[in-house]
């Protein structure tokens, strides 16, 4: 496919690519379009093959000649694993006589995540890269591109190419300089700090809570985390998307970048959760146990995602896709942005009309959620 004088091309693999090229690509403050990231995936057997998901990276340069641009994209046969929800689309489009699968994805796989979609340091090569995945649509009888959890930074590049935005909401905490989980806690309301204390308070209690990273992970803390895992999967998923290899490979690969939280009773391991760590956000992305243990949920995910944010420096921490309880503990509604490039046009008109509507409620939705935060409130509350 060519924009002009560039050419841009197809691969069928990320993991293949030349690691130091493609990371060359970001700054590297995301850990989820590393190369390395992305690479296990595909090498843990995780994407490709059966999975639905089969690796299509679009790029510009490679093949001799230095990477200047890319896009991790994938064709899609179903939407799992996505966090923004399409499947009333795909059933509208198979009623109307259309084939919604496959389709194009632009996203890391199974991660609920913002970041950068497209990867270049050329600004001018976003919209050739952006219009290649439109032909790659139109071309293959593809029906859609969906770009999904895109930074902040780059929803214009999308925005100018014509491709429809949609918005949901995300709760994410915010580091506003503090300096212990105390600092924080001053911020909240008295009867909010009371409540985080005794949910804190239980959940600890009878349990040794660790923080492993780097070096401190060994082959017998992901097999513990393996079972955790499992677990949360068949229940929410049905299956894991993730495969036991992938937690290997990850921690091989990216040790120093992952926070292991786990919990012991003695020295059994009965609860963990899985962050990544970026250059200004934590990122939480897995949790399980093997008891049920009231608060260990929140203690593992939000309140130790906190303290470990404070300690590392990090601007927020990002816990994920969904759940509203995480507002009462201090995680805040934030945007999140999806694009969308729809090939046909009476569809495309169909979900532009839809995605307005969708807009009105998200906005009503995210300021009432807004003033139901646990801050103290300006009428003077302590």
């Amino acid at each position: 496919m060519s924009d002009g004088e560039l050419f841009v091309h197809v691969g069928d693999s990320i993991a293949a690519l030349d690691p130091g090229e493609w990371d060359a690509l970001s700054d590297r403050a995301n850990p989820f379009v590393s190369h390395a990231f992305l690479a296990s995936l595909e090498d843990s057997r995780s994407v490709g093959g059966r999975s639905g998901w089969i690796p299509l990276p679009l790029l510009i340069g490679g093949d001799g000649g230095p990477l200047r641009g890319a896009v991790p994209a994938y064709v899609k046969e179903h939407s799992q694993g996505e966090y923004v929800f399409d499947h009333a689309w795909a059933d509208a489009w198979h009623r109307a006589g259309g084939q919604y699968y496959p389709k194009l994805q632009i996203s890391v796989p199974f991660t609920p995540a913002t970041g950068p979609r497209v990867l270049t340091k050329d600004a001018g090569l976003a919209l050739p890269l952006l219009r290649a995945a439109e032909t790659l649509c139109d071309q293959n009888g593809l029906s859609s591109a969906h770009a999904t959890f895109i930074e902040p930074a780059q929803v214009p590049l999308f925005e100018q190419a014509g491709w429809l935005l949609r918005e949901d909401i995300q709760f994410h905490w915010e580091n506003r300089g503090y300096e212990s989980f105390d600092d924080f806690l001053a911020a909240l309301s008295s009867r909010k700090r009371k409540d985080i204390r005794k949910e804190r308070a239980k959940a600890q209690e009878g349990l040794e809570i660790r923080h492993l990273s780097g070096d401190a992970i060994a082959p017998h803390h992901w097999d513990a985390f393996w079972q955790f895992y499992q677990d949360t999967g068949m229940r929410k998923w049905g299956h894991p998307y993730l495969t036991r290899d992938a937690f290997a490979l990850l921690g091989e690969r990216m040790a120093d970048r992952i926070l292991l939280v786990m919990a012991f009773e003695g020295d059994t391991p009965v609860a963990g959760a899985l962050n990544f760590i970026g250059g200004e956000a934590l990122y939480g992305r897995y949790w399980g146990a093997i008891v049920d243990k009231p608060f260990l949920h929140f203690e593992l995910c939000y309140y130790q995602a906190i303290d470990a944010a404070i300690d590392l420096g990090l601007a927020r921490v990002e816990a994920g896709a969904q759940g509203g309880h995480k507002l009462a503990r201090g995680y805040e509604p934030v945007r999140t942005v999806s694009a969308h490039y729809i090939a046909h046009e009476g569809f495309r008109e169909a979900v532009a009309d839809f995605l307005q509507r969708e807009r009105e409620g998200i906005a009503n939705d995210q300021f009432m959620l807004r003033t139901r935060t646990p801050f103290r409130k300006e009428d003077g509350d302590v």
